[in-house]
């Protein structure tokens, strides 16, 4: 059994911003359900520090309204999520939810969250059923719709010239969403799509079965300790060296490059921000996390500042209500700056945003994630012309 971690964040006053003066009383508790332990838990780390981020910047406030924020540990098993989520609706009586990093653990978390008439702003998992026909007025998503992020991908291997492609990823709702998103946009010959397990650790099957296949390269998506394993395992096949890798964000990312170090040398990657963005929201969060925390920020610690500094854009306007017609409104506004820059709310309560080629490159001796290129802009989720809100 997994044991359950309560954390309490409260505001450290890390560069102040100016703020409202109408937040007394009680704070707003916010519920953050995220994966903290097994090998999605640094994602969960980086998810509750980059809220935490917005936070300090208004010394413990949100848009001018004092906020709490209870954080527990998914244990990435849908059951636990689920469980949480009803002991905080019913207990703590929160209306306000986030942090959630897996599609499968916001399918058990979400329905409970909607159902109990509380809002949920997801900071990562963007699920094609919750973005079409299942989209729902109290249910936001910052971070991407699940297959614009591999959509993006497949743009990449086009313009790389990959005609041939061998493409992976786990059998859970983001994977099929990863695989299909893909295929949407990339115009040549996918040769073999193979689904891997979600607690697989050992891919010497699926290595060899590229090996076999010689394409011109391989799209996988497998996030935190998965992609790991996987590339490490794949460098130590000798793969590297003869068919390249096009991934999505999560497959390399600033953990990622830590762990994996030279084998990760020369991926082609896609995402929607990267850590040497020079717009000014970018700046200051790096920089703030880095400070605080001494470590670079994954997007997913960006993904979580840019939806606590929604969250408060949004309160900022409502004077603090979380009533669910008023704050909605707001938060369509998005009235923030985005760390990603060019960032707006589709019909769907998805974003329509701009996805960038990335490249893991030396810079002074050490390999780093570097932006390349626009690949796509102002770019939207196909599901929202199946949403009916």
């Amino acid at each position: 059994m997994h044991i359950q971690r309560r954390f309490l964040m409260a505001g450290l006053g890390l560069a102040p911003l100016a703020a409202p003066s109408f937040a007394q009383g009680a704070p707003l508790k916010i519920g953050m359900i995220t994966t903290l332990s097994g090998p999605g838990g640094y994602i969960g780390q980086d998810i509750r520090d980059g809220f935490q981020i917005a936070i300090d910047q208004e010394q413990g406030r949100l848009g001018g309204q004092a906020v709490q924020v209870l954080v527990e540990d998914d244990g990435f098993r849908p059951p636990q999520g689920k469980a949480v989520a009803e002991r905080f609706l019913r207990n703590e009586r929160i209306k306000l939810f986030t942090g959630v990093i897996f599609s499968n653990i916001l399918g058990a978390v979400a329905p409970d969250v909607l159902d109990g008439d509380a809002i949920y702003v997801s900071p990562n998992a963007g699920p094609s059923n919750f973005a079409g026909r299942e989209c729902h007025r109290n249910y936001f998503v910052v971070s991407w719709q699940n297959d614009s992020l591999h959509e993006s991908a497949g743009e990449l291997a086009n313009r790389l010239g990959y005609r041939r492609m061998f493409i992976l990823a786990p059998n859970y709702q983001a994977g099929r969403d990863a695989l299909a998103g893909f295929r949407r946009l990339y115009k040549g010959e996918v040769v073999q799509e193979i689904f891997t397990r979600l607690d697989q650790t050992d891919y010497a099957a699926e290595l060899a079965q590229i090996r076999a296949a010689r394409p011109d390269a391989v799209f996988q998506f497998h996030p935190g300790g998965l992609g790991i394993a996987f590339l490490r395992q794949y460098a130590q096949a000798g793969l590297l060296a003869s068919i390249p890798q096009v991934m999505p964000a999560p497959s390399m990312d600033a953990g990622t490059l830590a762990a994996v170090g030279d084998a990760a040398e020369g991926v082609n990657l896609s995402s929607h921000w990267n850590s040497d963005f020079a717009n000014p929201a970018s700046l200051a969060f790096v920089a703030a996390f880095r400070a605080k925390h001494n470590r670079m920020p994954t997007y997913y610690a960006q993904q979580s500042y840019d939806t606590a500094r929604a969250i408060g854009a949004a309160l900022r306007q409502t004077r603090g209500s979380i009533e669910a017609n008023p704050f909605r409104t707001a938060m369509l506004r998005a009235d923030f700056a985005s760390t990603r820059g060019n960032f707006r709310f589709n019909t769907n309560q998805h974003p329509i945003q701009d996805w960038f080629s990335l490249k893991v490159e030396r810079v002074n001796g050490q390999l780093a994630i570097v932006t390349k290129d626009k690949i796509l802009e102002n770019h939207a989720d196909v599901f929202a012309a199946q949403c009916r809100i």
